[in-house]
C-alpha cells in the first residue's frame, strides 16, 4: 500500500438533513419493493432498519406500481399501518417522501398537483408532517418558480418540514434553489460503482458545494453488484478482491463505495430482507482509501484515469 494511503474515506457519523432534530444515518431503509401484505413482516423490517441506524425511511407516492404492490401509493400505504400500529417508530425516523411521477403523464410538479400529493401522502402515511419531501422528478414544463413557491407555501403551512430534489441534474437543481427562499436539503441521484454518472455531471460536486446531502438510490446498481450479472467483469473483480481484503461481501465493498465519497452521501438499502439490512451496515467498518475507490472507477469505466 503507498505511503500516501493513509486516509480513511469513510464517514460513520450521522448526517444533518436541514433543520431535523433526527439524525440521519449513513444508510437508509429504501420502501421501492416495501410490498409485503403481512403488517408484522413490514413493521418487523422498518424496527430492524431504525435499530441499525437507518433512520431516513424512504417512500415515494409512485411506489407500490411493481415488485408486488397493489398500485399508487401503495408502499406509503403500508409505512401508514405499520406507524399506526407501532407509534413510537414515527420519532426515531426522518418520514421522506416523493411526488410528482404519474404514470402515463409522466411528470407534474405543477402548484396544483404538488398540493395534492402533498395531502394525499399525508393521508396515506397518516401523519401531519412528512419530514423530508424530494420533487421526484423534474417536470420541464412547470417552471421552477412555481414549484418553489409550492413548497415554500407547504413548509410554511407545516406539512413539509424540510425539501429536495431527486433524479435533477445540477441545473435543474440550481434553477430551484433560486427561487426558494429556504437552502434545499438533500438531492437524489443514482449512484453505484455501476454508474458513476454524478462524480462527473456535476452533481457531487454541487451537493458538497450547496450543503445539500445526496441520497444515493440503487447502490447495487440493482443488485447486479451482488450478483455479477451484466457488470464489467473487471469491476467485479476489483470488489471481490476489496471484499476478500476486508472479510465482507461484494455488495458491502459496493455500499463503502458510495459512502466513501466527500459529500457524505446516504446509501440507500433497497433489501426487503432484516440480514441483508444487517450485512449492509457492515460498510461502515470497511476501511477503503484513495487508491481503492480510483481502481475502482478505472475498473467500471474501463478507462485508466489520466
Amino acid at each position: 500500500m503507498s505511503t500516501y494511503d493513509t486516509t480513511m474515506l469513510i464517514d460513520p457519523v450521522a448526517r444533518t438533513i436541514g433543520g431535523l432534530e433526527v439524525a440521519a444515518g449513513p444508510l437508509s431503509f429504501g420502501c421501492w419493493r416495501f410490498t409485503t401484505a403481512d403488517v408484522g413482516e413490514a413493521s418487523g423490517l422498518v424496527e430492524t432498519a431504525l435499530d441499525l441506524g437507518m433512520t431516513l425511511i424512504d417512500n415515494a407516492d409512485v411506489y407500490g406500481l411493481d415488485w408486488g404492490g397493489t398500485g399508487f401509493g401503495a408502499a406509503e400505504e403500508l409505512l401508514g399501518r405499520v406507524m399506526a400500529a407501532q407509534p413510537g417508530l414515527r420519532d426515531r425516523m426522518i418520514l421522506t417522501t416523493k411526488g410528482g411521477i404519474i404514470p402515463g403523464v409522466p411528470y407534474d410538479s405543477s402548484p396544483q398537483h404538488i398540493r395534492g400529493a402533498v395531502d394525499a401522502s399525508l393521508q396515506r402515511l397518516g401523519v401531519d408532517t412528512i419530514d423530508l419531501y424530494l420533487i421526484h422528478r423534474p417536470d420541464m414544463y412547470t417552471h421552477p418558480e412555481a414549484a418553489a413557491t409550492t413548497l415554500s407555501e407547504l413548509r410554511d403551512a407545516g406539512k413539509v418540514r424540510e425539501v429536495g430534489v431527486s433524479n435533477h441534474t445540477p441545473t435543474q437543481t440550481e434553477a430551484l434553489a433560486a427561487h426558494l427562499d429556504f437552502p434545499l436539503a438533500t438531492t437524489q441521484p443514482q449512484f453505484s460503482a455501476a454508474h458513476l454518472d454524478p462524480l462527473f455531471d456535476g452533481t457531487m460536486d454541487q451537493a458538497m458545494r450547496l450543503g445539500v446531502v445526496p441520497l444515493a438510490w440503487s447502490p447495487l446498481a440493482g443488485g447486479s453488484l451482488a450478483t455479477g450479472e451484466g457488470v464489467r467483469p473487471e469491476l467485479i473483480a476489483v470488489l471481490d478482491r476489496l471484499a476478500n481484503r476486508e472479510g465482507v461481501s461484494r455488495s458491502v465493498i459496493a455500499y463503502a463505495f458510495v459512502l466513501a465519497h466527500p459529500s457524505r452521501p446516504i446509501a440507500i438499502v433497497g433489501t426487503q430482507r432484516p440480514e441483508r439490512l444487517e450485512e449492509a451496515v457492515q460498510a461502515l467498518d470497511v476501511t477503503l482509501v484513495h487508491s481503492d475507490v480510483y481502481d475502482i472507477i478505472e475498473a467500471s469505466t474501463g478507462t485508466p484515469l489520466p
